[in-house]
């Protein structure tokens, strides 16, 4: 236990967050008691609340880099803390109210820190520079990520205490600043016996090795970023609908098609996928450009749309189980997947197939909702950052030591 810890009674907090496919905010309102290896944790209530059609695709562009000025990146930033606090209202009611809330924000841009040995090696398709920057002396000693929705403001309009920007500590000492849910993992989802990887499917896919919780078990757990989880396929199903349809419900359209393994293959060599943990990526690398390039690809092998799907929903999945197999010091006993990419059956049945007898299960079939995992996290991290407690697994994120993550904004009643 922690010296800086507070007396714990059962705080109600409420976790907020909008992944990189921006498809609305997940809200969820827990009760959280006990610490560390005692935490426990109620979710109250659930939901998501889409963001204003013209906020999202705003909030899309900024991510894809169009230029604007700083007057409108302060406009979006207030915009979208205010849909963050009216989620945080909204999931309250019926409820006795919260006392704390953590909002991750939106991220719009994040940039690891620069990999020197990246100078030299193929990155993004068949380019050779720093997959990460745009510039031309791009090798920052420190990684910059950007999530919008200030938490100053969701700490004034609700009147509740807000922790808000999570990453930039980690980042601060030399940290990717994520992925940051492998702490909350390592105590809400590790087994006495068995090793589990814990693999969320958002726009990017990342994943928690949690071994066996015994001996020195948690300077073993390992996280990183996959690669593409939803985003390539979200980006692609509006494409091959002409905008139509934003996602692929269940993996249907996928499922109709037949994935064209050379290609996967091809796509396997791009550099990330080799890069050694900890690693962490977002649309900068794997969004419409990069899209553009596997659009092209496939042109090659004379593709149909439902082919073009299974061909990238098998990216994902290849993509995640390379992952495991090259850096993993051994395979999973269990898979348990969370995240929007959980639900889509094709991409579950694909994963299946390439880890073979290695059982894949959700997060819900062990008592943790698979929905608002995420959300659930980040109300953990604030409370623990409310406790003196610090949140990020320095084994994760490549961070020297553990620190306390997210800034405190008082709200005023």
């Amino acid at each position: 236990m922690h010296a800086t810890e507070k007396a714990v009674v059962p705080t109600r907090v409420i976790g907020l967050i909008s992944g990189t496919s921006v498809d609305g905010i997940d809200a969820a309102l827990v009760e959280i008691s006990g610490t560390e290896l005692d935490l426990k944790v109620e979710l109250l209530a659930g939901a998501t609340y889409p963001y204003p059609a013209e906020l999202r695709e705003r909030i899309l562009a900024v991510g894809a880099g169009i230029a604007i000025s700083m007057a409108e990146l302060a406009e979006i930033d207030d915009a979208i803390a205010q849909v963050f606090a009216q989620a945080a209202q909204n999931i309250q009611i019926g409820h006795q109210p919260a006392t704390l809330i953590g909002s991750h924000g939106q991220t719009v841009y994040h940039r690891p820190p620069a990999d020197r040995g990246m100078e030299n090696r193929e990155s993004g398709i068949g380019k050779k520079t720093n997959p990460y920057s745009l510039l031309p002396t791009p090798y920052s000693p420190l990684g910059y990520s950007l999530q919008l929705g200030r938490g100053a403001l969701i700490a004034h309009l609700t009147k509740i205490a807000t922790v808000s920007n999570f990453r930039v500590a980690d980042i601060a000492i030399g940290g990717h600043g994520a992925p940051l849910v492998p702490r909350v993992d390592a105590y809400l989802l590790s087994h006495p016996q068995e090793g589990r990887c814990i693999q969320n499917i958002g726009g990017i896919g990342n994943v928690a090795y949690i071994p066996p919780r015994h001996g020195d078990w948690l300077s073993k757990i390992r996280a990183w970023d996959t690669g593409p989880g939803n985003s390539l396929l979200d980006l692609a199903v509006e494409d091959l609908s002409a905008g139509a349809k934003t996602y692929d419900q269940d993996g249907n359209w996928a499922a109709s098609g037949t994935p064209c393994h050379p290609l996967v293959e091809q796509w396997l060599n791009q550099d990330y996928f080799h890069l050694p943990p900890p690693k962490s990526t977002g649309r900068e690398l794997f969004g419409v450009a990069y899209l553009h390039q596997c659009l092209k690809d496939a042109q090659t092998y004379q593709l149909n749309p439902a082919d073009v799907l299974a061909t990238l929903t098998e990216l994902t999945a290849a993509s995640i189980v390379h992952s495991y197999r090259t850096f993993l010091p051994e395979m999973p006993q269990r898979v348990l997947l969370c995240g929007g990419g959980s639900g889509n059956l094709y991409l579950k049945q694909r994963l299946q197939l390439l880890l073979g007898s290695i059982p894949v299960w959700t997060t819900d079939e062990v008592g943790l909702s698979t929905d608002f995992k995420e959300a659930i996290a980040f109300a953990v991290l604030a409370y623990w950052r409310h406790l003196g407690i610090p949140g990020n697994l320095p084994t994760a994120t490549g961070a020297p030591q553990e620190v306390l993550l997210g800034e405190i904004h008082q709200g005023q009643s």
